[in-house]
């Protein structure tokens, strides 16, 4: 359950022309080992627009708190 709620997740980051957050999301999608990188890169979108009211607020804190699945 928690595995597909992320993969939800990664797919909206893959999906939102952010730069930050689209890239490594595609990249770990498509099977790269890149954990670290997609943490590290939610942690600052996170941190830069985690407030700002948008659609990705609540993605942000949700994939945190599920990325022990990854």
């Amino acid at each position: 359950m928690e595995e597909h709620e992320l993969r939800s997740i990664l797919k909206r980051f893959a999906d939102s022309g952010w730069e930050l957050i689209s890239a490594p999301a595609n990249a770990y999608l498509c099977g790269e080992s890149c954990k670290d990188e997609l943490i590290a890169a939610v942690e600052q979108a996170n941190e830069e627009c985690g407030s700002c009211g948008c659609e990705y607020d609540e993605l942000y804190r949700r994939f945190l708190e599920l990325k022990h699945a990854l």
